[in-house]
């Protein structure tokens, strides 16, 4: 690392930082920025003992790895003017770094982009050289999570009551699926045979697999990726038989272990009641009744005899978080969504969730909203907060989580979930249903749990999401910039000519027979190989490692700290029902990008494995578990649960009216943030587009064997082959490749706007 370093120490750097200036000496060492301030003199009123004292200066350390971007503007010498260094931190914050000298400004310049993205290796972060303090030492974070533990505490191990799932070691090398854990929980009735010829038809063999039970009713929750279903409708038998074993699990019988199901009917939040009271009908918002009403209203084929738990042959449920017009465009490179009429025991629900570019490109406008608090203490401008979309996709986040939870907690069903490749808005979304539905998950060790369970072992992309490797596209000189202009590089408006000209091309190689070994598919913006598949061995030099580990900007995007702001919504909006604060969420989105503990490096727990993170790093739970004062919530009510009683149910919902900014995040004051609103900003948090619903309904389209309800009116279908058919055309006569091509002139129903589909490949 000291190689990076042109220069170590700077003095008489000029800082400006939330509109004030301040001179301190600035110091690179080879994991940090660090700015020492001198200390003031101590003032007259203190006695003469103190006064003897000499004073601490004050210390600023940033980590490379949080520095998002930086900007370097130099100066003729001689000019009189000082050369920048302006630097926008992930932990929102912007600091500018004034510097006489131009040659000792440059030198700082490539100083700090060499040790932030000329590493070349996760090994070489400062995670692998961190030695923690003797508190955190004796606390073990690496065992707070044990996979068997979890499994048993949800009702599943080798020796108990047979729940209808066990623990299968068909991935125990993760030669199975590389992406996955090592033990998956599957239905007991399905074989690892069966498993194995299913994994052929998910991709990245990202099978369908217990996440949650649910411990009164004994309904699930699955995940998996999206089905290689195509144009041609491919499918599988050995799939449809997991799913449909997935669904059909036993009522809970055992009475001595668990409340009864009775008891669970009668206990729904206050803010979400039971659909089926009618004296609290009136708590649930119009667009969560509308959901409720569609989802139950289709007509399903009862395909078994078997006793099933209140409800689950009615509203079973496969979630796939997609724009529906995104699902079609995948079936173009042989991808795409579940056909229906194979899955005869369920319903389908499309939740309209955009993918990572979107959500990405919703965060850079946030951050041009607040760009200038370095050299202002204006408040950020409200219309280009509201324009960014982002409570919009917060909001969606958490009404597709309260979905999934009403359906499980109050409609006793069961619930699949996927998105593309199954580790981005499944782990959002189940994750945020399993805060909503279980109070274990509330608690400090059991949001570890959480984080540990679907976002670490399901194999969420951290390193590809969260770049900490920087990238130099992240760094720029501006030899003519003016002050207060944009930070960010590389910028190119939405950038969604890009992504539906590159679909194109993407879909159009797909079918070149001559091309197909070389051709790659993204899907939620991680690229898929033909070449990937885990029994193709390929020879690894050290720069093909390199480059397999840089940072690609485009697969970046904020979906674990979206989670963590819906998170801090349902913190703010129930106050007493969680055990950490919000400067724990605060914190952990810090140490996400800090890369100072090992717990978010790599992208899965094969690779975690591989690289013997736990033998060489800290865990990041150490460090929480050694402060847990400083992050337990004072108004915590201790976890009593009481269905009966208001405000101590076991199940919450959040308001979804009352979404908000997570201003402390964004190092702003309340007032700044979430100040009082008005027509031009009320306009951006209107109605969805493509939502069947009202307000800011996440449902964008329901389909059974039979129904199919989109952004149109619905139709019922004789035969559910001709509406697929149809609904795939017009979606497809989108992408233009010459399959169910739309006359000129003529718009999809889908696309009422005409406007170009945002789909999912890059």
């Amino acid at each position: 690392m000291a190689d990076k370093l042109r220069v170590t120490k700077v003095e008489q750097v000029q800082v400006l930082a939330g509109g004030e200036v301040s001179l301190v000496t600035l110091h690179l060492t080879p994991h940090h920025l660090i700015l020492v301030r001198a200390a003031a003199p101590p003032s007259s009123q203190h006695s003469p003992k103190k006064a003897s004292t000499k004073p601490r200066p004050q210390e600023s350390w940033i980590a490379y790895p949080m520095i998002a971007f930086c900007t370097f503007r130099p100066t003729p010498h001689g000019s009189g003017i000082w050369s920048s260094l302006r630097i926008r931190g992930r932990d929102f914050k912007f600091i500018t770094l004034n510097i006489e000298d131009d040659k000792k400004a440059r030198d700082a310049y490539e100083s700090i982009k060499g040790a932030t993205c000329k590493l070349g290796s996760i090994e070489k972060l400062h995670a692998f050289v961190y030695d923690p303090p003797p508190p955190e030492k004796k606390i073990s974070g690496w065992e707070i999570y044990d996979a068997k533990a979890e499994w048993k505490r949800q009702g599943i191990s080798d020796k108990g009551l047979d729940r209808g799932w066990r623990i299968s070691k068909i991935n125990i090398d993760y030669a199975f699926s590389p992406t996955y854990p090592a033990l998956l929980p599957v239905p007991s009735s399905i074989s690892d045979n069966t498993l194995n010829y299913a994994g052929r038809y998910r991709s990245r063999v990202r099978i369908p697999v217990l996440t949650y039970l649910h411990p009164v009713n004994n309904c699930s929750i699955t995940r998996s990726s999206q089905p290689l279903a195509g144009l041609r409708g491919n499918r599988s038998i050995q799939d449809e038989k997991l799913v449909s074993a997935c669904f059909s699990a036993p009522a809970q019988t055992d009475d001595s272990d668990y409340p009864s199901s009775t008891q669970s009917r009668a206990s729904p939040s206050s803010s979400q009641p039971d659909l089926g009271l009618s004296s609290t009908e009136g708590e649930l918002s119009e667009t969560e009744r509308l959901e409720d009403e569609l989802l139950s209203s289709s007509t399903l084929e009862i395909v078994s005899d078997k006793q099933h738990v209140y409800g689950a042959q009615q509203h079973n449920l496969i979630v796939d978080a997609r724009p529906t017009v995104n699902a079609l465009a995948m079936q173009a490179v042989g991808l795409g969504s579940e056909n229906m009429d194979h899955y005869k025991f369920a319903t389908k629900a499309y939740l309209g969730i955009d993918n990572i570019h979107v959500m990405r490109d919703s965060l850079a406008k946030v951050v041009e909203a607040l760009k200038d608090s370095d050299i202002s203490k204006l408040p950020p401008n409200r219309e280009l907060l509201a324009k960014s979309g982002w409570l919009k996709h917060i909001t969606g986040l958490l009404d597709g989580a309260a979905l999934i939870a009403r359906q499980v907690g109050i409609q006793h069903s069961h619930v699949l979930i996927h998105c593309s490749d199954g580790w981005d808005r499944t782990s959002q979304l189940s994750a945020l249903s399993q805060l909503l539905l279980d109070p274990y998950y509330r608690t400090i060790e059991g949001f570890i749990v959480l984080v540990e369970k679907d976002w670490l072992a399901f194999g969420h992309m951290f390193q590809h999401r969260s770049g900490f490797l920087g990238s130099e596209k992240w760094f720029s000189v501006q030899n003519d910039a003016l002050a207060g202009s944009a930070i960010q590089p590389g910028g190119n408006g939405d950038g969604r000519g890009d992504a539906i000209e590159n679909a194109l091309l993407s879909a159009k190689r797909f079918f070149n027979k001559s091309n197909q070994s070389q051709d790659t598919i993204e899907s939620d913006g991680e690229t898929f190989s033909f070449e990937d598949s885990p029994k193709v061995k390929k020879s690894v030099t050290k720069d093909s490692q390199a480059d397999k580990e840089a940072t690609k900007p485009k697969e970046t995007s904020p979906v674990f700290h979206q989670f963590l702001d819906a998170t801090y919504q349902l913190l703010y909006q129930f106050p007493t029902r969680f055990e950490f604060n919000e400067r724990f969420l605060r914190r952990l989105l810090y140490h996400l990008y800090s890369c100072q503990y090992g717990t978010f490096l790599y992208n899965n727990e094969k690779s975690r494995l591989d690289a013997r993170v736990q033998e060489r790093t800290a865990s990041v739970w150490s460090y929480f578990l050694s402060r847990r004062s400083e992050f337990t919530n004072k108004e915590w009510d201790g976890g009593e649960l009481d269905d009966h009683v208001k405000g101590k149910e076991r199940l919450i919902f959040p308001r979804l009216d009352k979404t908000r900014w997570w201003s402390e995040v964004f190092n702003r004051n309340d007032a700044d943030m979430n100040g009082p609103t008005n027509t031009a900003t009320d306009k951006y948090l209107g109605l969805r587009e493509d939502s069947l619903g009202v307000g800011h309904g996440v449902l964008t389209g329901i389909e059974t064997a039979k129904t199919i309800v989109g952004a149109g009116p619905t139709r019922q279908d004789s035969n559910g082959n001709a509406g697929r058919i149809a609904s795939l055309r017009d979606g497809i006569a989108g992408l233009g490749i010459g399959i169910g091509r739309a006359s000129p002139g003529t718009k999809s129903p889908n696309n009422p706007t005409g406007e170009a589909m945002e789909v999912e490949m890059q």
